[in-house]
């Protein structure tokens, strides 16, 4: 559906907290491509992804009041929601450790580069950024972002001290923030 309009953060924060349909559907036609490769990211499945997807909008919808201007933009909220329902989705259908484990090392195996990004969500830039990291910490935040693991998981699957895993993780984070802010 085509909108003659477009809003403002400001303007679709506050038509979502007076519970305004027009808007929801806005947000909904307007974000739904990037949420849903996001979930299909973190599940590795498409066959469930537009059910996480449904159930994150009604999270967004019935969760719109917790959303703080002050820690971020409303996109970033989103995509949070998002990548942390289809990791509860993963973590809720008993995916072990070792399943993780094995799945992962094979991938550092057979390709010896874990992909980062989907095209699905290649407009959001994210490919573009994540190229500028070294492969190494492409695979930290693979493994931590997509993949849900945690540290402790990152250091058994990569066989590193967690420690290193750690420092690997902030220099990351650290290198991403660089990019970001040029």
């Amino acid at each position: 559906m085509e909108y003659a309009a477009t809003y403002t953060e400001a303007e679709l924060v506050h038509g979502l907290r007076a519970r305004d349909q027009k808007i929801f559907s806005y947000l909904y036609d307007q974000y739904s491509p990037a949420l849903y490769g996001v979930i299909v990211k973190v599940l590795n499945d498409d066959s469930s992804a537009g059910d996480i997807l449904q159930e994150v909008y009604l999270k967004i919808w019935r969760h719109i009041d917790t959303y703080d201007e002050a820690k971020g933009r409303l996109f970033t909220w989103m995509l949070n929601i998002a990548r942390n329902t289809a990791i509860d989705v993963l973590r809720s259908r008993s995916y072990k450790l070792e399943q993780k484990v094995q799945h992962i090392t094979t991938a550092i195996q057979g390709s010896h580069q874990l992909s980062t990004t989907q095209p699905s969500i290649d407009h959001l830039g994210f490919s573009r950024i994540l190229e500028k990291l070294t492969r190494e910490q492409r695979t930290l935040i693979d493994l931590a972002y997509y993949k849900g693991c945690t540290q402790e998981e990152i250091a058994r699957v990569l066989e590193v001290p967690l420690g290193t895993v750690k420092t690997r993780m902030r220099n990351a984070i650290m290198q991403l923030r660089n990019i970001l802010n040029k």
